[in-house]
């Protein structure tokens, strides 16, 4: 989902950019590779990657990126096992897309979003893949629906980990909650909606995130499995459930939640440099969840 309204179509959009665009560098798509997708209804959505990176060829760098890494690891020693890399995590909407989910990306995986190329801050890191909107403003047109997703980068980071923990943005009132007195719980519209296949990963999220101060619900529990079913991230082609186990975890966060994590939410400049202590309790909590996950996988 997105924090952003559509503010133009995206063939518009698409107009303005060619116009500006310049020649960058742009990621090879195998073409004999492409799956085939069906058009959206939706006119400001691209149907793939693909179809998005052909259309907006040369612009990568000034349109959008794309950025990732994948950290080293190797066993060569006959008598030793080693750790291995068990969860990435994916910030697909990033950028102006759905704000705070790159910084978030990057701080869960362990480095600091105002040095995004620099060393870890923290003692644990985790592969991550990030697509991120780098337009001044209509960034809603670099849109595709997880489900729809074939970037090769982030399809094989999901791949080849046993989870995947994957953060999206949504506005409060698209979730179509009760108007009752307890929805908002306490008139808070912060809230997290704890979605994908893996029941384990989901419950320690929700468990960290409200020991943590942040509203947080299992979008598939039985009390809200009616109310949030399309926020739920239970599609078996959303990246989050293309992992080892077919199974992984995603976060739909409200705008509120995702703007109280930084003093001044504006732009990517100041997002980088101004999130505060409810970014890193946030992020925090996100770490504790993939751990006490990852306590339950032993290397064989």
């Amino acid at each position: 989902m997105t924090s952003e309204k559509p503010s133009a179509s995206r063939r518009t959009v698409l107009t303005a950019l060619a116009a500006a665009a310049t020649a960058g560098p742009l990621l090879g798509q195998l073409a004999s590779a492409t799956p085939a997708f069906a058009e959206t209804t939706d006119p400001t959505e691209y149907p793939s990657n693909t179809r998005m990176y052909q259309e907006l060829a040369g612009q990568e760098g000034t349109s959008f990126s794309r950025r990732y890494r994948r950290h080293e690891k190797s066993d060569l020693k006959m008598s030793e096992k080693y750790d291995f890399p068990r969860t990435a995590i994916l910030a697909l909407h990033g950028g102006g897309i759905e704000i705070g989910t790159t910084e978030l990306c990057l701080g869960i995986a362990g480095y600091s979003p105002a040095d995004a190329d620099g060393p870890p801050v923290l003692p644990t890191t985790h592969d991550y893949f990030m697509f991120e909107g780098l337009l001044s403003s209509g960034n809603r047109a670099l849109h595709v629906t997880s489900k729809n997703c074939d970037d090769h980068v982030a399809l094989s980071l999901a791949a080849s980990h046993l989870n995947v923990l994957s953060l999206h943005g949504c506005q409060y009132d698209q979730l179509a909650l009760p108007a009752t007195a307890d929805y908002p719980p306490n008139n808070d519209r912060r809230l997290a909606v704890v979605g994908g296949l893996n029941p384990v990963f989901r419950a320690a999220l929700v468990k960290e995130l409200r020991l943590a101060g942040f509203p947080a619900v299992d979008s598939l529990s039985p009390e809200y499995a009616t109310l949030l079913r399309n926020f739920n991230g239970d599609h078996v082609d959303n990246p989050c459930n293309r992992t080892m186990l077919r199974m992984g975890a995603q976060l739909e966060l409200t705008t509120e939640l995702r703007e109280s994590l930084f003093d001044n939410p504006t732009s990517r400049g100041n997002r980088a440099t101004t999130w505060n202590g409810e970014f890193v309790k946030f992020r925090d909590a996100c770490r504790r969840a993939v751990a006490t996950v990852e306590a339950g996988q032993p290397i064989l």
